[in-house]
């Protein structure tokens, strides 16, 4: 049944995976943020190969994963692309339901974090990828305050099933302030 709201939710609204809780606020198209994640639970699966070469491969142990322990979907969903790694947000209240760590997939808390980090809409290709990680390394470059501290990531909010035009997306990195002289 999980998998028919899903399905349905991505078709008739363009809605996120499964409508449910969000992990925290999506930044919208065209814009750039900086914001601050929640520090959290996430379930991790890896590959060798490129994220947009194994992303289905990376999806499937996290949806099995959390359908075999009825854990919520949460939105949005991370990607690191090389090597390829993919996680899913597991909201507060479904963290008793984690039962540790499996072959294909990892338990990872992580704390509250500052990024950077712009929308996009479209398609969850490369090119987009590419497109709006060169535009938020732009900003970075243009704004010195902010000290990038992690690698890039891809934000997901929709689920495979919505049309490409209405899906939406982020390219974000960890920053951290630049310490001033005084």
């Amino acid at each position: 049944m999980k998998v028919t709201r899903w399905v349905l939710s991505g078709l008739l609204t363009g809605g996120s995976l499964f409508g449910y809780e969000q992990a925290f606020p999506q930044t919208p198209p065209g814009e750039i943020q900086v914001k601050e994640l929640p520090a959290g639970v996430l379930l991790e699966s890896n590959s060798d190969a490129s994220y947009f070469a194994s992303s289905g491969k990376l999806f499937r142990p996290l949806f099995d994963y959390i359908d075999k322990r009825d854990i919520a979907m949460t939105t949005p969903v991370e990607a690191k692309v090389n090597p390829g790694e993919m996680y899913f947000w597991v909201a507060a209240d479904e963290v008793d339901k984690v039962t540790g760590d499996t072959e294909q997939v990892r338990v990872v808390e992580v704390p509250e974090r500052t990024v950077v980090s712009v929308g996009g809409r479209g398609s969850y290709s490369e090119s987009n990828y590419r497109e709006k990680e060169e535009e938020l390394f732009a900003w970075l470059a243009a704004n010195e305050q902010w000290k990038v501290v992690g690698d890039p990531v891809a934000v997901y909010w929709n689920g495979p099933f919505t049309l490409w035009f209405l899906k939406k997306f982020e390219v974000m990195v960890e920053v951290e302030p630049v310490a001033v002289d005084s």
